[in-house]
């Protein structure tokens, strides 16, 4: 009996020594920030292939992106305002990270990528038609995360109610009137979130695999801004974002990251579940 049990002991071991993590695969690619846009299109058909599950593709495509430049405001509509690409792989931004992971996830090819970032940047005209203009962009985090199927906030239904704290905004009014951005627009909300002190792993524990969260500064509400910068959370622990104090996009420990010398990097956090297409 006991030698039966060595066996079955020596077998588990080697069978779980066997076993590979499919998201090593990622270690594989060239840095995606330095390819051409065949070349990245190139590797979308395999992402969808080895993971098949939504939230698996995503995750794979965060860690792909690790390393990629930051380059603050690197998207725009290639006419008008903003002459920026409406697609790039090359910079990221906080948002850019974001929102281009989301379309990539979808996409098999460059093009797909294209037309899923207009349906995923952009609002609905009166005629119920999404066009990449300026003006109909989604300019502001906290009111994609309220108003847009696909970043959807789940911040109280994450927390208690004691935990959270409530802000009445205009967004993109500042408080002497004026815009903010002259978009010709602005929207009142009541904005839920939980100040940084506040935040604990229990919070986390119940998360999706893969979920946004969004970070709050209490001074930019004067000018009409709640969220400062915003990132994916992977598997309840791992921050992913592209981050200007380093440069580039990184992973990193979220609880580590919400203090930096002891002092609340931010002032509280949103949370967000990310809807597939």
């Amino acid at each position: 009996m006991t030698k039966i049990l060595f066996i079955i002991f020596t077998l588990e071991i080697f069978s779980c020594a066997g076993k590979k993590d499919p998201f090593d695969w990622v270690n594989t690619l060239s840095n995606p920030w330095i390819l051409t846009e065949t070349e990245f299109e190139s590797y979308l058909p395999q992402f969808q292939e080895r993971f098949p599950n939504y939230f698996d593709r995503l995750k794979a495509l965060n860690l792909w992106r690790v390393g990629t430049p930051y380059g603050l405001f690197c998207l725009g509509e290639e006419s008008g305002k903003d002459k920026d690409p409406l697609l790039r792989a090359d910079s990221s931004d906080c948002t850019v990270h974001v929102i281009t992971t989301l379309a990539f996830a979808e996409s098999f090819t460059w093009q797909n990528a294209r037309d899923a970032m207009v349906d995923i940047h952009y609002k609905m005209d009166k005629n119920g038609k999404k066009k990449p203009t300026y003006e109909s962009r989604w300019h502001y985090t906290s009111d994609r995360l309220l108003h847009h199927e696909r970043t959807v906030d789940i911040t109280s239904s994450v927390a208690p109610e004691n935990d959270l704290e409530n802000v009445e905004i205009e967004l993109n009014k500042k408080q002497d009137g004026s815009e903010f951005l002259e978009l010709d627009w602005s929207s009142n909300e009541t904005i839920r979130f939980i100040p940084t002190e506040k935040v604990t792993n229990n919070h986390l524990m119940n998360l999706p695999a893969v979920c946004g969260i969004a970070f709050v500064k209490r001074g930019y509400f004067k000018m009409g801004i709640v969220i400062a910068h915003e990132g994916y959370l992977i598997d309840q622990t791992d921050l992913i974002h592209a981050s200007s104090e380093f440069g580039k996009t990184v992973n990193v420990d979220f609880m580590d990251y919400l203090y930096r010398d002891g002092k609340p990097r931010f002032d509280g956090i949103m949370i967000y579940k990310i809807e597939p297409s």
